[in-house]
C-alpha cells in the first residue's frame, strides 16, 4: 500500500474555484482508478490554496488485478467482416487464437482473454494526464503555443507514489518531485518525499497548505488584533473563506479611516470594504456601532511591520468610501417616488412587462392581502409602490446586495412610516431556508404580494420549473410564501392551478420539519384544501393521532374496511351504499358500530367546522373499539344477500365518515 501525492502549481487560482477544482480533480482521478481496477483508500483534498491544487490518495495498491474473461464470437463460417470486428474488440491478431465450441445452434468462436494487471504508477500517470487535459474549468485560459487550457498558467506537476516520481508529461510540462514555497519569501525550488515532508517543508517556506488552517489563522489573528484595540470583529464566514483562498501565509493588519465616513449607513461601509479590498470591519462591543478601523489580510511578513501595506490599503479604502458617500448623498436628493418612475424603463420579463408594471400589480395585491394579515391597506399599498425604487439608486447600482436595505434607509430619510420603511427592506425575505421571515403586518403583505405575483405571472406564461431547472427561483418563492404563512399563522387560500405546486413545496418544508409525506397526501387528497395553515394543522393532528396505539390500530381497521370494499365492489360491479338499513342490523356489534359512526360523524363535523383538528381526531378514536369488535364477531360476506349488502353499506359508512378527516388509503402502514 502506497501514498499518492499530487500537486499542480499554477498562477493564482480564483478563491471561488480552489475547492471546486481540487474536488473535481479528485473525482476525475478516482474515477479513472476505479475504471482501471486499481484499489485505494481515503482521499484528502484539504491542501488546496491560491497557487496549488493538492490531492492525496492513501493506500494505493501496487497494481491492478489480472483479468481473465471469455468473449463469445461469431458462428464458424461467419463473414470476414464480422470476424475482423470480433478480433479487434477482443484485442487478438488471428482467429487461430480462439477456440471453437458448440451449443445447440452450432459451432462458434470463443476468445479467452488474459489481461495482465498494470502497475499503479502507469495507471496514475494516465489518470493525472487525462484529468489535467479534460478538467472542466468554468473559465480557463490558454498560454504559449500549447493546447492545454487551465484556469491559470500551469507551471509544474509534483507527482509522487510512495515518495517516488510518477513520470508523465502534459504539453511540455514534465512531472517531478520538486515544488516551490512562497512567491516572495521562499521562491527557490526544493524536493519533497511525501505528504509529511511536503507539509513540513512548505510550512518552512511560508506556505500554509491546509485551507481550513489558513481560515483559523486569519480568524485568530483578527480577533486578537480587535481585542487589543478594544473592538470586536464583524464576522463574515464568506469573506473569511475567500481571504484564506487569496494568501498562502496570512498576516492580519489593522488600518483606519476618517470618522466622518461613519455618517454613511454601516452596511454600506462594510460592503464597500469587503467588495473592493476584501477587508473585515470592526465594531464597538459596547455600542454595537461600526468603528473607523478595518482589518486586512496580507500574504507576507513585511519588514516594516506592515506599515506600507496598511498605508496603501488605507488610501484605497478612503477612495472607495468617498465613492460610497457620494452615492449616499446623491440618492438622498431623489424622492423614492421619482426613483420608482424609472422602473417603467426596466424590463422585468418580455412577457410580463416592466418592473414598473410589476410594482403596480404588487401594490394592488398587497392592498387586497392587507386585511388578511392585519395590515393597514393604505400603508401596504404605499410600501409596495416604493419597495423596488432603490433598484435604480446609485448605491444599489454599485452594491446590488444592498437592495431593499437602502430602500429602507431612503424611506426613513424622506419621512415614511416605520412600517413602510421596514417593508421596503423585508419584502424580499425569506431568501433561503435559514433567512428570517417578515413579521410586521405591512412587510408580510408586501412580501406575499411580491412572491405571489412572481408565481402567478410565470404560471400564466407557462414558465414553470421543470426537473432541476428553475431559472426564476419559483420554488424559493413558493417556499417563502409557505414559511411566511405558517410561521405567522396566516389563513390564506390559493388558486387551484398553483395548489399542486404549493403542495410539493409544502411537502419539502414539512419533511424538513420531520412530518411524513404520506400524511400530507392524505390531507391534500380530500380536495378543496387551499388553506396552507389549515392543511398543516390537520397534518399535525393526524400525525399525533397515528402515533397513539388507538390511532395505529384504527388505521389498520380502516384499511381493512377499504380492502374489503374494493374487492366486493369490484365483484358486484357497483359502489356500496353509504347508509345501511337499521332494521337489518341483527348483531350487537354491528348495531354498536352503526351508533358509534353516527356519534363520531356529529362530533367530528362540529370539530372540523371549528377547525379543531385535535378534537376531530379524538372523535375518530372512538371508532377503534367498535370496529375491532365488528371484525371479530361479524361476517361481512353473509350467505344472506341482504345482510351482506347491508354490512357492506356499514363499511361504506365508515369510509365516508373517515374520508372527511383524511384519505386514509394514502397513509402507509
Amino acid at each position: 500500500m502506497s501514498e499518492f501525492l499530487l500537486e499542480l502549481l499554477s498562477e493564482e487560482i480564483p478563491a471561488t474555484l480552489q475547492n471546486w477544482g481540487v474536488r473535481e480533480l479528485e473525482k476525475m482521478i478516482t474515477a479513472s482508478l476505479k475504471e482501471a481496477g486499481l484499489k485505494h483508500g481515503a482521499t484528502n483534498t484539504s491542501h488546496s490554496g491560491p497557487r496549488r491544487l493538492t490531492l492525496v490518495i492513501e493506500d494505493v495498491t501496487e497494481k491492478s488485478p489480472d483479468i481473465s474473461q471469455e468473449r463469445k464470437g461469431p458462428r464458424v463460417g461467419a463473414p470476414e467482416q464480422a470476424l475482423a470486428g470480433f478480433l479487434r474488440g477482443a484485442g487478438l491478431d488471428s482467429i487461430d487464437q480462439c477456440e471453437i465450441v458448440s451449443d445447440k445452434k452450432g459451432e462458434f468462436y470463443l476468445a479467452k482473454i488474459e489481461q495482465k494487471g498494470r502497475a499503479a504508477d502507469e495507471i496514475l500517470a494516465q489518470a493525472v494526464r487525462d484529468a489535467i487535459l479534460k478538467m472542466p474549468w468554468p473559465k480557463s485560459m490558454r498560454w504559449g503555443r500549447g493546447k492545454l487550457r487551465w484556469v491559470r498558467p500551469l507551471h509544474s506537476i509534483l507527482c509522487l507514489l510512495d515518495g517516488n516520481t510518477v513520470d508523465l508529461e502534459v504539453e511540455g510540462i514534465e512531472s517531478g518531485n520538486t515544488t516551490i514555497g512562497h512567491r516572495f519569501m521562499a521562491p527557490k525550488p526544493f524536493k519533497v518525499g511525501g505528504l509529511e515532508d511536503y507539509e513540513r517543508k512548505l510550512s518552512a517556506a511560508f506556505v500554509m497548505t491546509n485551507a481550513k488552517a489558513r481560515e483559523q489563522a486569519i480568524l485568530d489573528q483578527a480577533q486578537k488584533l480587535a481585542k487589543k484595540a478594544g473592538l470586536e470583529l464583524v464576522e463574515d464566514p464568506g469573506l473569511l473563506s475567500e481571504t484564506a483562498g487569496l494568501v498562502e501565509w496570512p498576516t492580519v493588519l489593522m488600518g483606519d479611516f476618517d470618522k466622518s465616513f461613519l455618517d454613511v449607513p454601516p452596511e454600506v461601509l462594510i460592503t464597500s470594504m469587503k467588495k473592493h479590498q476584501k477587508c473585515f470591519s470592526l465594531k464597538d462591543p459596547k455600542t454595537g456601532k461600526l468603528a473607523n478601523k478595518f482589518l486586512l489580510v496580507s500574504n507576507m511578513i513585511a519588514t516594516d511591520e506592515g506599515k506600507a501595506i496598511t498605508h496603501g490599503n488605507e488610501r484605497v479604502i478612503r477612495a472607495r468610501l468617498s465613492d460610497a458617500v457620494f452615492f449616499w448623498e446623491q440618492d438622498k436628493k431623489v424622492p423614492l417616488e421619482d426613483m420608482a418612475k424609472k422602473l417603467d424603463d426596466i424590463i422585468f420579463h418580455d412577457k410580463l412587462g416592466s418592473q414598473g408594471e410589476r410594482v403596480k400589480r404588487i401594490a394592488v395585491l398587497a392592498k387586497e392581502l392587507a386585511p388578511n394579515v392585519g395590515a393597514n391597506p393604505e400603508e401596504a399599498e404605499r410600501a409596495a409602490k416604493l419597495c423596488k425604487a432603490d433598484l435604480v439608486s446609485e448605491m444599489v447600482g454599485e452594491f446590488a446586495n444592498l437592495q431593499g436595505l437602502m430602500g429602507r434607509y431612503y424611506a426613513e430619510q424622506q419621512g415614511e412610516s416605520k412600517a413602510v420603511a421596514a417593508a421596503c427592506e423585508e419584502h424580499y425575505k425569506p431568501q433561503g431556508p435559514s433567512d428570517a421571515i417578515p413579521t410586521d403586518p405591512v412587510s408580510i403583505a408586501v412580501a406575499l404580494a411580491d412572491k405571489l405575483d412572481i408565481l402567478v405571472g410565470f404560471w400564466a406564461i407557462d414558465e414553470k420549473p421543470t426537473g432541476s431547472k428553475d431559472p426564476f427561483a419559483l420554488r424559493r418563492a413558493a417556499l417563502g410564501v409557505i414559511r411566511i404563512i405558517l410561521e405567522n399563522k396566516i389563513k390564506l387560500s390559493f388558486q387551484e392551478d398553483l395548489l399542486s405546486f404549493f403542495a410539493d413545496r409544502l411537502k419539502v418544508y414539512l419533511k424538513d420539519k420531520g412530518a411524513r409525506h404520506d400524511l400530507i397526501d392524505a390531507v391534500f387528497s380530500l380536495g378543496g384544501q387551499d388553506d396552507l395553515l389549515m392543511i398543516v394543522k390537520r397534518v399535525e393532528a393526524l400525525g399525533s393521532f397515528l402515533e397513539t396505539d388507538d390511532g395505529a390500530k384504527l388505521l389498520a381497521g380502516i384499511k381493512r374496511t377499504a380492502n374489503i370494499l374494493r374487492i366486493e365492489e369490484k365483484k358486484d360491479g357497483k359502489t356500496a351504499q353509504n347508509l345501511p338499513d337499521k332494521g337489518l342490523l341483527s348483531q350487537r356489534e354491528e348495531k354498536d358500530l352503526f351508533a358509534a359512526i353516527e356519534k363520531m360523524e356529529k362530533a367530528s363535523t362540529k370539530a372540523l367546522e371549528k377547525e379543531d383538528f385535535a378534537a376531530a381526531m379524538s372523535a375518530l378514536a372512538t371508532l377503534k373499539a367498535p370496529v375491532d369488535a365488528f371484525f371479530d364477531k361479524v361476517t361481512v360476506n353473509d350467505e344472506n344477500p341482504k345482510l351482506r349488502a347491508n354490512r357492506l353499506a356499514l363499511l361504506a359508512q365508515i369510509r365516508s365518515a373517515t374520508t372527511k378527516i383524511a384519505d386514509f388509503s394514502k397513509i402507509e402502514g
